[in-house]
């Protein structure tokens, strides 16, 4: 197979199956040492946990760039395209460099998986591109990532909860317990505060492994704005400062207060608690990807700190979550205001509008709680709760699946991109 256009790597991608796994690393590693990959000519960080890796890892390359490093993004999922996941200094990866990393990438490994292919794309990018630095958002746990083949300087653990437990375990320490295995012997292990368990688990590992741990909670955070809205970003951005005062000292790189704070107040990353003002007819819009139990609580956090009353609450998820962990929340979140349910299209994986509503719709009393065929659908309607050309306009809040924002961006395409560095 050979690929001539990006459309191409995309019809390839398709076909392997996006949610198609088979784990274990050794093709990660035929791939890599294939590709003069496994001594990489940049130094790398792995981001791994429940939430808050996007978040973190955004926050860790944009205080990379501010200190003038020209850096590679990795991240997962995508909203729109795959390009999103393949960043350089901020920028995705044109769609004409596609074709010829995905050329080589299958003369070296053609039997790799959808996210071990991307995985190994986007190293080839940034290699070929001679970036500095590259921060890697492991895909799903840590133990058989794509990700954790790759040698790496420093891994750092966002917090983690309960998620994909049909895959990494039934229990929180199950889940830490995959996602510690990602240390590696004598490199560096930050965290973020864990909850008990997890926490002990990443002790034990790091010290079976010979990995010093760092935990980061009490560490200092500047006093400055962060480009990323929430109180949850605090965890987020002290644990990415933390892993760069760790690389700038290793590595001999500048290490500048006054940049370090450009870098933080300049991140963007869509979907997390994103404030898109209103246009046209639409309101005012809160977008999170808020999608288990520890998400939510998150989103119920930020919501309360900054006095906001959702006009609405748009809110659908995937089938296979633990959605009875989830429905508390959302009860809280959306309070009186009505609560649109739609069913998230074209995934198998989705629950329906119908079966969700019914759900949520217990001890809501009077609150309209309504399921709708389609997101734009429930925007319509979300919509003339909050009429155009009311100065106090609330706004509409939606959240849950990030397919479900997927969906959004694909209408809006246009709130997806955000670049401030």
């Amino acid at each position: 197979m050979r690929f001539h256009t990006f459309d191409d790597v995309q019809d390839h991608l398709d076909a392997l199956g996006l949610f198609h796994m088979d784990f274990g690393l050794d093709r990660m590693r035929d791939a890599l040492s294939a590709l003069g990959l496994l001594t990489p000519p940049f130094v790398t960080a792995q981001v791994v946990g429940t939430n808050g890796k996007g978040s973190t890892s955004t926050f860790l390359a944009c205080i990379a760039r501010a200190h003038g490093l020209k850096t590679g993004l990795y991240t997962s999922p995508h909203f729109v395209t795959p390009r999103e996941r393949i960043r350089i200094n901020g920028e995705m990866l044109p769609e004409s460099a596609w074709p010829g990393l995905a050329n080589r990438v299958m003369d070296a490994a053609p039997k790799l998986t959808y996210f071990e292919f991307l995985t190994a794309l986007g190293l080839l990018a940034f290699a070929e591109a001679g970036v500095d630095f590259v921060v890697m958002e492991a895909g799903l746990g840590g133990h058989y990532d794509a990700t954790t083949a790759m040698p790496v300087q420093a891994v750092c653990f966002t917090p983690i909860g309960m998620d994909h437990e049909k895959i990494l375990g039934p229990t929180l320490a199950d889940i830490a317990a995959d996602k510690s295995q990602a240390m590696r012997p004598g490199v560096p292990a930050f965290t973020a505060p864990q909850e008990a368990e997890a926490l002990a688990r990443l002790r034990r590992t790091a010290e079976e492994k010979g990995a010093p741990l760092h935990e980061t909670a009490s560490l200092p955070l500047p006093d400055c704005p962060l480009g990323l809205a929430g109180p949850h970003q605090r965890i987020n951005a002290r644990l990415a400062l933390a892993v760069w005062h760790r690389m700038a000292e290793r590595h001999n790189w500048s290490d500048r207060p006054e940049a370090a704070a450009r870098g933080l107040a300049a991140a963007h990353f869509p979907g997390r608690f994103q404030h898109l003002p209103a246009h046209g007819s639409m309101p005012p819009l809160i977008l999170d990807g808020a999608h288990n139990p520890h998400g939510l609580r998150a989103l119920e956090a930020a919501v309360l700190d900054s006095g906001i009353r959702p006009a609405a609450v748009i809110f659908s998820c995937l089938a296979d979550k633990d959605v009875s962990d989830m429905l508390p929340f959302v009860r809280r979140i959306a309070g009186d205001a009505p609560l649109f349910v739609p069913t998230i299209q074209d995934n198998e994986r989705a629950m329906s509008g119908e079966e969700l509503a019914a759900l949520l719709a217990e001890g809501r009393g009077d609150a309209v709680t309504k399921p709708v065929q389609r997101l734009s659908l429930a925007l319509r309607e979300a919509a003339a709760l909050s009429p155009a050309g009311d100065a106090g306009r609330r706004p509409v809040l939606l959240c849950g699946s990030l397919y479900l924002l997927g969906e959004f961006f694909i209408l809006h395409p246009q709130a997806l991109e955000q670049e401030l560095i």
